[in-house]
Order: structure tokens, then sequence, then C-alpha cells
């Protein structure tokens, strides 16, 4: 009876917390994103429901996050107000140890660990899938707002418009370049101007561009001319129109820029919008076209560049002469048995030397330009590789991440027994930090093929693992994290010195004797 009263505080004392520090850390993550997306948002007229929509979904996808931090800074403020107050050495004292009073919270821990892994596998896609459409949609509504100085903005159709400058304030812009694609003959027809503003037409359906002092340049189709006496036209001429203007006003039609709901495949085949038996099977997928294109590679380059004209056999041999023979280019004609090179080098002129030298040379150089090229397009499918297999392994890591930092805020609650908002609040930002910093880390070192993708998306939990069962350890016996007189006699040892024997004085009175000290 009284294990269940002790389960029931500690479960009324926890959940409340929990709730609190949930919904705060959510909060300023939420925060993060909107400071990462705030500039894209500004003047969109978007409506409120959109705002909270996007708001909902963005939230969704920082709950892996804000989960493992909420329930460290619950257990830690549980627990050191439950040591604050004594309320802890009652509980020993009724002969309950700490392991039994947390085993309450224990279940619910690892029950939070399951849900979150439901959460991440099942829902998490979901709510990606549909904020990636949103953001999409935004970015789109007002493309005037996502022109980016020195980099050519495309989403207008038929047009590629790039400026050099921006003043905020004003809303100038500066150095204007726009190529006109409309009717895809290239670049035929471009406008420069030094300055210029854009607004959207008030019924949203067209974005007016008012451009000051430029020019104009439209190339002309060239006239078709009669064929000389022999058969062959003149010679080629370049006609075109050069237009100088002060002010010019260039209406552009925003078709397909409207509020409207994007395409979900445009984003479905992407690794965060998949759930664990959909990962599996695009990455078994991706490793066997990365193996198909590294051994066509290979078979390539023994064939054309390093064994040109050897035999099939040789190149059998290495393995290669299934590769090779199902590459579908022509097979040039090769002989029937090795050639010995140093031989057939040797009784070459000189001339023929130096050719041979030449075409080798051209050979090598044009080898390595293939090696440099696959290498880098084979390191690319190896990236994307990498990170579908962090995404597998973050579903499990992220909910394990929730009984982790549990042993970690709960045992060290208890033991620094301090409760309330402060030092749980520094303590579990500088440890969500580490986690954060390490697994970022290992996420990266992974992505970067450096160390094996398992030992990337578990770093962090490897190494604050020893953590939380050296803090379960101290606190299940009751001793304090630190013994400072410990470590103080420890260095005292080396620091204080034992008195040194002296020689006995003499003695300068004649009238007392050796003998009469005592």
């Amino acid at each position: 009876m009284l294990v269940k009263r002790i389960h029931k505080l500690i479960l009324l004392s926890y959940i409340g917390p929990l709730f609190v520090t949930f919904f705060i850390s959510l909060f300023f993550l939420l925060m993060q994103f909107l400071w990462k997306w705030v500039e894209d948002f500004i003047g969109k007229g978007l409506e409120w429901d959109t705002i909270a929509e996007i708001l909902y979904y963005a939230s969704s996808n920082l709950v892996p996050l804000a989960l493992p931090l909420g329930i460290l800074l619950a257990s830690l403020m549980t627990f050191g107000n439950l040591g604050e107050r004594y309320e802890l050495t009652a509980i020993k004292a009724a002969g309950i140890s700490l392991m039994k009073s947390m085993r309450s919270l224990i279940i619910l821990t690892i029950a939070m660990s399951l849900g979150a892994f439901f959460f991440s596998n099942n829902i998490l896609p979901y709510t990606n899938l549909e904020l990636a459409k949103l953001l999409y949609d935004v970015s789109r509504k007002r493309p005037e707002l996502n022109l980016k100085t020195g980099v050519f903005n495309n989403d207008i159709e038929g047009y590629s418009i790039k400026i050099g400058s921006k003043n905020q304030n004003t809303g100038m812009m500066y150095d204007f370049m726009i190529y006109n694609h409309f009717e895809k003959r290239g670049n035929k027809e471009v406008i420069l101007a030094d300055s210029g503003t854009i607004d959207i037409t008030p019924d949203q359906k067209q974005m007016q561009v008012t451009l000051f002092n430029g020019v104009s340049y439209n190339e002309l189709n060239e006239a078709k001319k009669p064929m000389t006496s022999k058969g062959a036209s003149g010679e080629k001429e370049y006609p075109h129109r050069h237009d100088s203007f002060e002010t010019e006003t260039i209406r552009l039609a925003l078709t397909g820029f409207d509020m409207k709901e994007s395409d979900a495949g445009i984003f479905r085949n992407n690794y965060q919008m998949m759930n664990l038996s959909q990962l599996r099977k695009v990455i078994d997928s991706l490793n066997q076209s990365y193996e198909k294109k590294k051994n066509n590679t290979v078979g390539r380059i023994l064939r054309y560049n390093y064994a040109k004209y050897e035999s099939k056999d040789y190149l059998k041999d290495l393995n290669y002469g299934d590769t090779l023979t199902k590459t579908p280019i022509d097979e040039p004609k090769i002989g029937t048995k090795k050639i010995n090179t140093d031989s057939a080098f040797a009784v070459m002129s000189d001339k023929d030397k130096q050719l041979a030298l030449s075409l080798a040379l051209e050979n090598i150089n044009r080898t390595q330009e293939t090696l440099s090229r696959e290498t880098e397009q084979l390191h690319d499918r190896v990236k994307w590789i990498r990170k579908h297999e962090l995404a597998w392994y973050r579903k499990f890591s992220m909910s394990f991440a929730c009984l982790i930092f549990f042993f970690i805020g709960a045992p060290l609650g208890a033991i620094i027994r301090k409760g309330g908002f402060g030092l749980p609040i520094l303590v579990s930002i500088i440890l969500f930090m580490v986690y954060y910093v390490l697994t970022m880390t290992g996420e990266k070192f992974a992505r970067e093929d450096i160390i094996p993708v398992f030992a990337g998306a578990w770093l962090s939990t490897f190494l604050l693992f020893p953590l939380g069962v050296f803090l379960t350890y101290k606190s299940v016996k009751d001793s304090t994290l630190f013994d400072i007189s410990a470590i103080s006699r420890f260095f005292l040892r080396f620091v204080k010195k034992e008195p040194k024997l002296t020689e006995q004085p003499e003695l300068q009175d004649s009238n007392i004797q050796p003998s009469d000290i005592s």
C-alpha cells in the first residue's frame, strides 16, 4: 500500500513538469524554425489558417527533439524537488530503494519511447510531407521576394531574373538582368538595367517590373538568302535590335503562383517522408544501383583504357568478363593473346617510341579525368545512400534517447537535490547541447563515409549511455557525485610536506646535563 502511494506521489510530481517542459522545449525549437523561415513568410500575404497549418506541421516535425529534452528537464526537476524537500530521504528510510521508487516512471518512459518510435515511423513522414508541400507553395506565392542577390531566379516560367543588390528599406533593386526564354529560343533576348522595382498587381495575377536606365538586346532571325551560282549562300549575318530606355515597365504573368496544394509526388521520394519498410526497399535499390554503376565503371576503364588491347581471357581473370560483355557499346578488336609490352617497346624506333609514349600519356590523362568524374558521381551516390540509412537508424536512436535522458536526469536530480527552473534548466541545456552536437557530428561523419553509418547514428547514445549508468549507480549508492573531501585529501598528499627531523641543538648552559632532559 505504501509503495503504491509513493508511486502515485512521484507520478503526480512528474507528469506536471513533463507537460510544461515538453511544450517549453517545443516552443523554443519552433522559434528557431520561425527564425529560419521568417524572411520567406514576411510580405507573402498569407492567411492566418495557412500560418497555423505551417506551425502545426513544423511542431510535429520537432517532437522527436523536444520529447527527450522535456524528459530530461522534467526528471531533473522532479527528483531535485523530492530531494530538496527530503522526501527521497523519507522514502529511503521507509526501506524503499531509489530504483524501486522510480519503477513507475521507468515504465512510463518506456511507453513514451515506444510512442516516440511509432510517431517517428508512422506520423512524422506524413507531417514532413505536408510541411514540405506548404513551404514550397509559400515560396512560390510571392516570387519577387525569392530574388537573391547574384543568383538567377527561374521561378517565373519563361524568365530568368538576377539582381546585383537590394535596398531592404526602400525595396529598390540594382543591376537587373532579365532573360526572356518564353519562346524557347535560347538567350536571344536580354534586358539590362541599372535599377528597378517589383510589385504585384492587386489581382495577384501579374508581377510588374519597373526598370530604370537600361538597354534591351534582341537577336533576330536571319533572313534567308538566295543561293549563289556556286550553290552556296553568302556570309552569315547576325541581325539584332538594340533599344535604350530611361523607364520601362514589364508585366509578367504569375500563372501557378496562387496558394494551391502541390502534388505530393514531388516530395514523396525523399527519405524524410518514408517509414522503415519504405526506407529498407529504397536502400536495397540504391545499393544495387551503386554496385552496378561501380562495376560498369571499372569494367569500362579496364576495357578501353587499362587493357584496351589485351585478351578477353586476361580481363576475365580480373572477374570483369561478365560486365564487359554487357557493355552496350561497340567492342574493339582484341588480340587472341597477351602482348609483352616491354619487348614490343624495345624493338620500336625512336619515332615510334615517342609516338607510343605520347599516346600513353594521353590515355593516362583521359583515364584520370574519367576516374575523377566517376569517383565524384559514386561518392554522391554513397552520400545519398548514407542519408537514407541514417534516417532508418534515427527512428530508433531518437526513441532510445528518451530512456537515456531519463536515466541521466532522474539520478542527477536525486544527487544534486535542487528543484525549480534554475539549475535543472542550466544542466539540461548543457547536456542537450552535448547530445545534439554529438548527433550532428556522428551523422556528418557517416554521410561523408568516414565512419560506419551505425556508429555515426548511435554516437551520441554510445557516449551518453555510460554517463547514465554512472549517475544511476551513484544515486543508488546514495553517494555524492564528486567527493570533494576525498579529492582534497588526495592532492594534499602531494602539497603538504611532513616536518623533517633536525639534529639536537647544542646545550648552551653548562649546568644542565643531558640526563636532566626528559
